[in-house]
């Protein structure tokens, strides 16, 4: 599969060092232009490509943005229409600025922001060195690493919680994107530590 990544840190770098080891080409880029990624792609391996923002959008079946909350009206928006596009962006108001989300949750306004875009709200409630290092396809998924995932487009839902299942973790529905304020920073499942188990029983009792 070709996977585009907006967003070249922590969260962004890992997911295409991850995808690439197995088998799907990535297009990675970031706001600085692909020739600042040169160093980066060629440690990555022949699997990863530099590319701008436009193109990773445009060649890519999937795309994931890891970039800051404050910087989503960035995206290119024409180019996703009718993309898949994973948000694994969360909003932190010391960063970001003071952004009036209307009273929705943060991934509804990413919506917002990109009609006809496929959203689907997943990888922001994982540390990135636990992303890097916690993926253990050789487990039961009730033993994994849990990542939560919510969308209103169950179709899209399915093709990235099958990504997440091939990366070693436990894909867990965490509903609709509405419902995705429950793993936003401050709640009770932001950042938490839980196997694919112990975050079902989690969901159950929230």
């Amino acid at each position: 599969m070709n996977i585009g990544i907006i967003g070249s840190g922590h969260i962004g770098g890992t997911l295409a060092r991850l995808f690439s080891a197995r088998g799907h080409a990535v297009l990675l880029a970031n706001s600085r232009g692909p020739e600042s990624l040169r160093e980066m792609v060629a440690e990555l391996g022949p699997g990863v490509r530099a590319v701008t923002p436009q193109e990773a959008a445009r060649e890519a079946e999937v795309v994931v943005e890891a970039i800051p909350f404050g910087r989503l009206t960035e995206l290119p928006r024409e180019d996703l229409s009718g993309k898949i596009l994973v948000t694994a962006a969360n909003y932190y108001p010391e960063r970001d600025g003071e952004i009036d989300l209307g009273g929705l949750s943060e991934a509804e306004y990413t919506a917002r922001l990109l009609p006809g875009v496929r959203v689907v709200k997943a990888f922001n409630t994982i540390w990135f060195r636990h992303l890097a290092e916690q993926g253990d396809p050789g487990k039961p998924q009730s033993e994994r690493r849990a990542i939560f995932v919510e969308a209103d487009d169950p179709g899209a839902k399915a093709v990235v919680s099958h990504l997440i299942d091939e990366l070693g973790f436990a894909p867990v529905d965490g509903g609709d994107l509405p419902g995705s304020t429950r793993f936003q920073p401050g709640s009770p499942l932001y950042n938490r530590d839980l196997t694919g188990r112990e975050a079902r029983e989690a969901l159950a009792t929230s």
